[in-house]
This record gives C-alpha cells, structure tokens and sequence, in this order.
C-alpha cells in the first residue's frame, strides 16, 4: 500500500500522532494501517487516555490549542502538533478525524488517497 506526497511531512505526521497517543496513554498505543483495493489508505493511533471530549474534537487541529488536561500532563509543546498534522494531511488530499475508543482513549483516522488515484 503505498500513498504520494512528501515522504518527510508524512513522517512528521506519523511522528506527531505518535507521540501524542504516548504522551497521553495509559498503558498503551495501537497503531493500524489498512487499505482496501480501490479504495484509500487508512491509519489509525489510538492510545487508552482519557481521550478528548466530543465538544473539544475540532478545536483541538487549532494552532496554538491546548486542552487543560493536555497541560497539566506535557511538558513543552506549543499546541501546534495536530494543526500541522491536519495541514500536512489536507495537502496531500486527505482527511483526519478523532474519536474515541471503547477503552475511554482517542483515536486518530487518517485516510489518505492510495498512490495512482
């Protein structure tokens, strides 16, 4: 499965996912990548934190956005990460939602479009 675009931004996006699932889990982050024939590549981080509230799940791809939580847990960080993971994705043809998990935690879908469509 393959996607196009900037091999160093989707990294950054990976990475940013990555490390805000371990900033935020409890005991765990699962990571899955999923593509059906025809269709987009589908990558998912989910970790098992106290995920993010249904009212804050948009407010959270805003530059400079940091939930309370979020900063009684972090140490640094400029509330930047999701918004360039949402600009590098929209770039590249794409789309990123989150959501939550049974466990209680987040999980973050990005779908891009597969290499070739």
């Amino acid at each position: 499965m393959t996607v196009g675009g900037s091999r160093t931004q989707l990294a950054r996006v990976l990475g940013n996912l990555l490390d805000n699932a371990q900033r935020h889990a409890r005991t765990g982050v699962r990571v899955t990548l999923r593509h059906d024939p025809g269709g987009p590549v589908v990558l998912e981080v989910a970790d098992d934190g106290p995920g993010v509230p249904p009212a804050d799940r948009e407010r959270i791809f805003e530059r400079f956005i940091r939930l309370d939580d979020a900063r009684s847990r972090d140490e640094g960080g400029a509330g930047l990460g999701l918004a360039i993971v949402r600009d590098v994705v929209t770039r590249h043809r794409g789309r990123i939602e989150v959501g939550g998990v049974p466990e209680g935690g987040a999980r973050f879908t990005v779908t891009l479009p597969a290499a070739g469509t």
